[in-house]
């Protein structure tokens, strides 16, 4: 067994029974991701998505997670409150499958980052979810050293799906902004 290590997670909570599905964290978290910031309201560049049925009056928010080159196996369905979502609905993760937690302009995948790096102490969508859906909670937990770089693979799979040149050419285009 390795050497376990104390880590401080930072984490985003979901409560359904408490969101309305006014989607002002879409809103925020694609305002904050703009070039230049609050520059546009585009919620396809938001690393967050609610999923609604009005109907059943169901609002999931979801958030971007890691992106994957592989398409996953998982035909599973999920009831909530009487209605069924699919796995593809409530996945984080952005793949080839699908559009979800893309660039609508580049095609690069996007990932929730916490507002890491920006000048707020609490997500930018948990500031603004007023039903008080979203919470920001810290905690210790025990985990062993990382054998593989994150960082590494997860060009590695850009490289793999997307190409040398495209990448270079979005980073490039992220430079500029």
């Amino acid at each position: 067994m390795g050497n376990i290590m104390g880590k401080r997670i930072k984490e985003i909570r979901f409560d359904m029974d408490k969101c309305n599905g006014c989607r002002s964290c879409e809103i925020v978290c694609s305002q904050i991701h703009a070039n230049p910031k609050y520059a546009s309201v585009n919620p396809a560049k938001a690393r967050i998505r609610v999923i609604i049925d009005e109907f059943k009056d169901t609002y999931i928010a979801v958030r971007a997670g890691r992106y994957t080159d592989a398409e996953c196996n998982a035909r599973n369905a999920y009831t909530i409150e009487g209605k069924e979502f699919g796995t593809c609905e409530l996945c984080p993760a952005s793949c080839p499958s699908r559009d979800a937690f893309k660039d609508p302009e580049s095609g690069l995948p996007l990932k929730c980052d916490g507002c890491e790096g920006e000048d707020t102490d609490v997500p930018f969508c948990v500031r603004e979810c007023h039903s008080g859906a979203l919470t920001y909670v810290e905690k210790e937990v025990e985990v062993e050293p990382k054998k593989s770089d994150e960082l590494l693979d997860s060009v590695s799979a850009l490289l793999k799906r997307y190409g040398l040149e495209k990448v270079i050419e979005s980073i490039a285009k992220l430079s500029r902004d």
